[in-house]
Order: C-alpha cells, then sequence, then structure tokens
C-alpha cells in the first residue's frame, strides 16, 4: 500500500459535525416549552426505572465503586442508594440502573437508542458540580440546568440517528450516549467550546462497542449496563478535556484514520434536520411494558387478545406477526432463549406471555416464567413478516410511527380479529392518555423502594414542574438517598 493517507501536517479546523454540536451546546437557547415539559416527565420516568431496577440483584452487584471502598465524600450521589462516589463512577452506576430493565425511553429512526441514557453523566456531574460549587461559596446547578442538558442531550443523540444507522455497520447505538453526554457534560463542567471539541472528538476517536452482546448467539447482560458504561467514559473525558487534555479536529473525516473510513464505510453522516428541541418533544416513553421498543404495540395486540385466546391456547394453529423493517431484523427470533437478555429482545417471546398470562412485567423475563412450555409452543407457532407500511411510517417525521399487527388462527379454521395497533401508549400522539399511566408508573416505583415519608417528599417536590426547575440539585438529590 503505497498511499496511506494524508501526509501534511497543517492541522484542520474541526470537523464541520463536531463544531456543531459545540455550537449547539455552548450557544443554543432551548425555548420550547413541551420540551421542558417532556424533560420533566422524562426525569420522574428514568429515576422510576432506576429504582425498579434495584429489585434484581444482578443489577445490584454492579453498583457502588468499582473497587471496594472507593468512595469520595463530597462527590456525587446515586439515587436510591448511600452510595457517594466519583463522578464518572456515579454515572456507569446511574447509568446502569436506568437502563437496567429496558423501561426507559426510546428514540427509533435509522438507528435507535435510548436518550434517556444520558441521566447518568448528566445528574452525576451536576450533583457534583454543584456540591463543590456549594463548598467554595458559589451558586449549585438548579434542576432547571438539569433538564436542559438532558434536552441537548436528547438533542445530539436523537439527531445523529435519525439519518445513520450505525447497527448496520456492527455497532451498537451507545456511542450515541458518550458523545451527547460527553458533550453536555463537558460544557457543565464549566468547558468552553474548544474543549467541548476537544472531548466530542476523543468520543469519536474511541469508536463504538460491538452490537454482539444484543444478537444471537451472544446476547448478554452487558446490554443492561453498556449505556452506564458509555455515561462513566462521558465523563471521563468531559474531565480530561477541561483539565486541558487536547482533541482530534478531523477524528471523523481523516483519510484512512478517521471514524468514516474505518468504521462507517467511508460514508461521512447524514442529517435531516438541524439540533433544536425535536428528539425530546417526540420521545416515546416505556410506559406499560419493559419490552424492545418496536415490539411495545405487538404486546398490546397481545393484551387484547388474551380474552378471546387464554382458554384456547391448545387449539391455536398459527399466528401472524407483522411488524417494520427493524423489528423484523433485530427481534425476531427462533430457537432457545438463554437468558433475561435474550427474552426481552425477542419479539415473539413478548407476545407468548401477555398472550397467556395477560401481563409483561420485568420479572416475565425470568427462568422461572420463560420454563412454562406454553411460551415456547406459541413461539414456534408464529410467523413473522415485514408489513412495508409500518416500515415507512416508521421513518416519517410526522408520524414516527411504530406498528405491529397480530392475528391467532385456530385448528378448526377459526381466527381471531387482527388487532393492529399503530402508536404505542408512550407516543407524543398518545401524550394525553400515556401520562397518567407513567405517573403512576413514578408513584409506584418511589412507594415500593422508599419509607412512606421519604416517598411523598420526593412525590411533592415533582409535582410542580415549574417549582422542580427552580430547585438546587443537591437539595433535589438529597431526597433520593437512602
Amino acid at each position: 500500500m503505497s498511499n496511506i493517507g494524508i501526509r501534511t501536517t497543517d492541522r484542520p479546523q474541526p470537523d464541520q459535525v463536531i463544531q456543531a454540536i459545540a455550537d449547539y451546546v455552548c450557544d443554543y437557547e432551548i425555548n420550547s416549552e413541551v420540551a421542558y415539559s417532556t424533560a420533566h416527565y422524562c426525569l420522574m420516568d428514568s429515576l422510576a426505572c432506576s429504582m425498579l431496577a434495584m429489585k434484581f440483584p444482578d443489577c445490584n452487584r454492579l453498583l457502588g465503586p468499582i473497587v471496594p471502598g472507593a468512595t469520595l465524600p463530597g462527590g456525587a450521589r446515586v439515587p436510591g442508594t448511600g452510595y457517594e462516589l466519583e463522578p464518572a463512577q456515579a454515572a456507569f452506576n446511574l447509568g446502569t440502573l436506568i437502563r437496567y430493565l429496558d423501561f426507559n425511553d426510546t428514540w427509533l429512526a435509522a438507528e435507535w437508542g435510548h436518550p434517556s441514557d444520558n441521566l447518568g453523566a448528566i445528574l452525576s456531574v451536576a450533583d457534583y458540580v454543584s456540591r463543590q460549587n456549594v463548598a467554595s461559596g458559589k451558586a449549585p446547578l438548579s434542576v432547571h440546568d438539569v433538564l436542559t442538558a438532558m434536552i441537548k442531550a436528547h438533542e445530539i443523540q436523537g439527531v445523529l440517528a435519525l439519518e445513520n444507522s450505525y447497527n448496520k455497520v456492527g455497532l451498537d447505538h451507545v456511542l450515541l450516549v458518550r458523545v451527547a453526554s460527553t458533550a453536555v457534560v463537558t460544557q457543565m463542567l464549566g468547558g468552553d467550546k474548544e474543549q467541548v471539541i476537544n472531548a466530542v472528538s476523543n468520543a469519536w476517536i474511541d469508536g463504538g462497542a460491538l452490537r454482539t452482546y444484543r444478537h444471537a448467539p451472544n446476547t448478554g447482560s452487558r446490554k443492561s449496563w453498556a449505556a452506564g458504561d458509555a455515561c462513566r467514559r462521558a465523563v471521563t473525558l468531559a474531565l480530561m478535556a477541561v483539565a486541558g487534555e487536547m482533541g482530534y479536529p478531523s477524528a471523523l473525516t481523516a483519510e484512512v484514520w478517521g471514524f468514516y473510513d474505518v468504521l462507517f464505510k467511508g460514508q461521512p453522516f447524514g442529517f435531516q434536520r438541524g439540533y433544536g428541541s425535536y428528539v425530546m418533544e417526540n420521545i416515546l416513553f416505556k410506559i406499560s411494558f419493559p419490552a424492545e421498543f418496536h415490539a411495545q404495540t405487538a404486546v398490546e395486540c397481545a393484551m387484547q387478545l388474551h380474552p378471546q385466546v387464554r382458554d384456547r391456547l391448545d387449539e391455536i394453529s398459527k399466528i401472524v406477526v407483522e411488524t417494520q423493517e427493524a423489528g423484523a431484523r433485530i427481534i425476531d427470533k427462533t430457537g432457545p432463549l438463554a437468558n433475561y437478555a435474550d427474552r426481552d429482545h425477542c419479539i415473539q417471546y413478548m407476545i407468548a406471555v401477555p398472550m397467556i398470562t395477560g401481563q409483561l412485567s420485568a420479572e416475565s423475563y425470568a427462568d422461572e416464567v420463560a420454563a412454562d412450555p406454553r411460551i415456547d409452543r406459541l413461539r414456534d407457532l408464529m410467523e413473522v413478516t415485514e408489513n412495508e407500511k409500518f416500515t415507512r411510517d416508521y421513518f416519517d417525521p410526522d408520524k414516527r410511527g411504530i406498528g405491529n399487527a397480530v392475528q391467532v388462527f385456530f385448528k378448526d379454521g377459526s381466527a381471531s380479529e387482527r388487532v393492529e395497533i399503530s402508536y404505542p401508549i408512550g407516543h407524543r400522539r398518545r401524550r394525553e392518555e400515556g401520562i397518567p399511566v407513567l405517573i403512576e408508573k413514578f408513584e409506584s416505583a418511589i412507594s415500593d423502594h422508599f419509607p412512606q415519608q421519604q416517598a411523598a417528599t420526593i412525590r411533592a417536590a415533582v409535582e410542580s414542574q415549574q417549582a422542580l426547575a427552580a430547585m438546587a440539585v443537591p437539595a433535589f438529590v438529597e431526597d433520593w438517598v437512602l
């Protein structure tokens, strides 16, 4: 190979993609009331997911300092626990808690992902910075600052995902958590625009985790802590940047050695829109079911069919499932399912359980439930196909549909109705219906995790969006400390 890339040592200007992220983080003012209102509910929902996750021992063993005893008085506190850690490890803890049950918000486009994963880095850094400020006689950050950072992190992750499929080159979507979190927390730590550029360039240089832990035959629990890992790395890169670590201006575009040539088949990113507040305004909440989002409406279909089929399970000859292209590609699974992580990414499993039992909860993926032979029998009877209209609506920016349809056929030639649902309850088009369910999810999670009086204090703190936004971050986090 005689030509291995550009040999000039001239330092280029920062890549336009990196520059645009820094300009947005440092200069853009969020004026959308809808975005702030949605971010308020997103904060509640994300912390509710965290409390629910702590019911599971496999999650709890991941929490705390990575080295036993390595706590940091005056550091960042982990909601729902008594841990007080340096901010990068606190970000891992909270990011893991938010994501563990696959029950937090979702963004679906050419790439999918879960933008509330970024809260692991954002709230941990906000608590750390605020406590440091107070100790030195400065003002703490407010929850409004946290909501602003959430909106911007959602936007960066979501806009980068609209036209760019990282999964098609084998990369996991948590790389976008790392990039978005790095950008916003560098600014929260006091970084200027140049330092945000430096930090974000390093976030891209990290490349991306392989998606193999989300797919057979390697599906496993890493998918539950991968976002926490991205949060931890983001905080590390941000701290290094504000301490003066250099950046790499053509991290994306450098010939041969840049992200595009190494990991994206030489193709630059495409963009459908600039950065604003679109993503937070249109985020998808997982409210009713802890299930991979492409299957959310399929679960609703199964719930509707449950009364018609629960007494006729042995009479079923086939079940026809229509889904979007992405759903058919990533969660259509046949054969044995090895563990929790395998089951909550299998559309057949997520349909079979509610069709049999009338419910789907985090506990539904446990080995004890999966041992029910009726589940695999129904899975074997399912035919999963792509419905092209569902796929078109999925990519339509004005619809953002996640359609599924399910119909059950019986041995005597009869059939159930064909149940089709285009928008899950967490969709913007169903906000009025969904928010009361989100609040119920939040209140149930808080009541189960905290003593009665502490739960009441938390509920009172989040009840008013205006009052919550004005609250100092250390006071807000204090309410969540056990």
